[in-house]
């Protein structure tokens, strides 16, 4: 009876390490690492002869692309991706991937290389969400290497991130958000009140057309919204998703200060492909300079420094669910594709909120206490 023939080859080098090689596919392959003994190269054997059965097996020779050539694919790899974001990964990537491991094989990257880079980040005194989002396009990128059957497994496994810590953020108050309103001026108070009142976008809002409004019905249609293109410049797309196009009611009052607004402006009806909010010089508005020209200025005058625009949306949602609307309409309103980050990520429970809740349990396990002080408090 006859042995059954192995899988490679397998030789003893002069420096006494074991070499294993195989054939597939009409070409030789060397494994690049040596090995200690003569079983450990045997296994490494086996364990591609698995893979060639089950078919999954992936030339090595694909993986010799550097991280950097593999960065630049990627990058190109989504037409759909926005200006904005594929300028920012590419940033990451230049910046904080590409000097540490962008020369390297894709083939060579370990998890500890990746764990190590991440170490650099956090020694280099990055923010623990900025890590967190530096490792995010890496780990994009060596997911569509396996995609593309250039890797078997991604080096982005098992590592251990930095802990956020989920601070606090300070809710704006109705008088916070007129108080900030009136600072910013005639010009721009209908922007913070269409922040906190629809909870919409920044983008969303420079992206306002006038066709988008109908000041009869009250409604408001967001359609597009303002973002950065690949090299930094102001560019009109479709909402952030699917959910972000929506029709929105509006109450009298907000009407009426868009009312007062264009016509201000002197637009009409016939004006319909107009921006409804326009920079200085009659361009689109950009957030980085109307950030720095109105909003910083303003939250500065009223003592409220370091609060962020995107706080007026913040606060739209947590009055929605405080004040007992569903979370199916909330969700529908914010644009946002899951309920979950309506409540999750905006939803801050309110002072009121919670001393109702307070108020429920207490009834609930202290209800005599509960009377005595009622009792008490009216006398």
């Amino acid at each position: 009876m006859t042995s059954r023939r192995h899988f490679g080859n397998v030789r003893k080098l002069p420096s006494g390490r074991y070499q294993a090689s195989y054939w597939q596919e009409g070409e030789r392959y060397v494994a690049e690492a040596t090995f200690p003994a003569k079983a450990d190269a045997q296994a490494y054997l086996s364990s591609i002869e698995t893979e060639v059965g089950r078919g999954v097996w992936i030339d090595p020779h694909r993986a010799d692309i550097t991280v950097r050539n593999l960065g630049d694919e990627w990058l190109e790899s989504n037409p759909a991706k926005r200006g904005s974001t594929y300028a920012r990964d590419e940033a990451i990537l230049r910046r904080h991937v590409y000097p540490n491991i962008g020369e390297r094989r894709i083939g060579s990257v370990s998890p500890q290389d990746i764990q190590g880079l991440i170490k650099k980040w956090i020694v280099a005194g990055k923010a623990p969400k900025t890590v967190r989002r530096q490792y995010g396009v890496a780990r994009a990128v060596f997911a569509y290497a396996v995609l593309s059957d250039l890797l078997v497994r991604t080096p982005c496994r098992n590592v251990k991130l930095p802990a956020v810590d989920r601070r606090e953020r300070y809710l704006l108050s109705a008088d916070d958000v007129a108080r900030i309103a009136k600072a910013t001026g005639p010009e721009n108070e209908v922007i913070v009140y269409i922040g906190a009142v629809l909870g919409l976008r920044w983008g969303e809002v420079a992206g306002l057309r006038v066709g988008r409004l109908d000041m009869l019905r009250g409604t408001l249609f967001v359609a597009e919204q303002i973002t950065r293109s690949a090299k930094g410049k102001p560019e009109s797309g479709p909402p952030k998703s699917e959910a972000g196009r929506r029709t929105l009611a509006m109450p009298v009052a907000l009407v009426d200060l868009l009312a007062e607004h264009l016509r201000r402006r002197g637009l009409t009806a016939v004006d319909a492909d107009e921006f409804v909010f326009v920079a200085p010089d009659g361009g689109s508005l950009t957030y980085g300079n109307w950030r720095r020209r109105v909003w910083v200025p303003a939250c500065e005058a009223v003592g409220l420094k370091g609060v962020g625009f995107h706080d007026l949306r913040r606060a739209a949602a947590t009055a929605l669910v405080a004040g007992g609307v569903d979370v199916k309409t909330a969700q529908g309103r914010l644009g946002h594709s899951d309920s979950r980050i309506t409540l999750e990520l905006y939803a801050q429970v309110t002072t009121e909120a919670d001393r109702a809740a307070a108020e429920v349990v207490g009834e609930r396990f202290l209800p005599t206490i509960a009377h005595a002080a009622r009792t008490a408090g009216k006398r």
